[in-house]
């Protein structure tokens, strides 16, 4: 607090400034100094430009699973990045729930795991799908069955080999899944007190929407920490030469899907003896039973075999590999 000035120091303050021998920007007040607080138990290891890197990354994560899930769950699926940000381990456990689907993934070589949090309602939603259903959610909410977990055990490694590349312009990691819980007290992974990063993602499987936190101690990215920023991120990308993206193509078309047909002959009809054609009509084929068939790949013969069975389907083996076109 400022001292209390008398009415003798006030006066001779008066005529000091009225003959000039003292400058009023000299009695002006000096502004004081910003204090910032400072919350030593919420140390601010993370910054904002780490935690933009981390969503950059899993925007890129967020774009493979919206192409790779629909193979399997054979429902559109969109992923959406809706945040990120930076507590105490403390803090995100206890806004758990029981039952809770929390996947440990170890993130080799990095220390320590990460954790997967997929809400209940998509994970009943997947394993709906995967055994035929509509992949309507439950009405109510009950804890997962041991044949049930084992199904989403089969997700979850998909989705967590899906988490490669996006790290690659970081770090080169080999991850795999440690185990799931369904119960929050035993996924204590590090310390409550313990800082991490939160990215939140949204996921809408045909309609059904849920969210997915990933957990990201901060010991667990402490040695990557200076390559998580935006700087860093697209120098590397811009260091990229053409046969790692040509890499990239060739595994992108690897995973296309492309059609193949088995050709058994041909023949030609009149118009009126298709028209009448009923059930148990034969068609009299222009090939023997002992003939190659012609496969095609879309449009093009690729491949000869021969006609058989497969465990009580119908197959073909190839004899023989058209390089050209015929």
């Amino acid at each position: 607090m400022a001292d209390v000035l008398s009415q003798n120091e006030i006066d001779a303050l008066l005529k000091q400034l009225s003959s000039g021998e003292l400058d009023i920007e000299d009695v002006e007040e000096k502004p004081q100094m910003k204090v910032k607080d400072y919350d030593f138990s919420r140390p601010a290891k993370f910054s904002k430009e780490h935690l933009r890197t981390l969503e950059i990354i899993f925007e890129h994560f967020g774009r493979l699973l919206s192409s790779n899930m629909p193979a399997y769950l054979r429902k559109q699926v969109q992923v959406e990045v809706m945040n990120s940000e930076a507590v105490t381990y403390q803090e995100f456990s206890n806004a758990l729930s029981n039952p809770v689907l929390l996947g440990v993934v170890n993130m080799s070589p990095l220390n320590g795991s990460i954790i997967l949090e997929m809400a209940t309602n998509i994970g009943f939603t997947i394993i709906d799908r995967l055994l035929g259903g509509t992949g309507a959610p439950l009405e109510k909410t009950r804890d997962f069955s041991e044949i049930e977990i084992s199904i989403v055990e089969r997700i979850f490694n998909i989705i967590i080999d899906l988490l490669r590349e996006p790290w690659a312009n970081v770090v080169e990691i080999n991850p795999y899944l440690e185990r799931i819980e369904t119960n929050s007290q035993f996924a204590q992974i590090i310390s409550p007190s313990e800082m991490i990063a939160i990215v939140t993602i949204n996921i809408n499987i045909g309609g059904v929407e849920g969210l997915m936190n990933v957990c990201l101690p901060y010991i667990t990215l402490e040695d990557v920490m200076d390559k998580l920023n935006t700087k860093y991120w697209f120098s590397t990308m811009q260091a990229r030469d053409e046969t790692s993206y040509s890499d990239v193509i060739e595994v992108a078309i690897n995973k296309a899907l492309i059609p193949v047909s088995a050709e058994l002959g041909k023949s030609t009809l009149n118009v009126i003896d298709f028209i009448n054609l009923q059930v148990g009509d034969i068609i009299k084929l222009d090939s023997h039973v002992e003939d190659e068939l012609n496969i095609y790949v879309g449009s093009i013969v690729k491949f000869k075999a021969l006609p058989g069975s497969s465990m009580e389907n119908y197959a073909v083996k190839i004899t023989e590999v058209i390089r050209e076109e015929e």
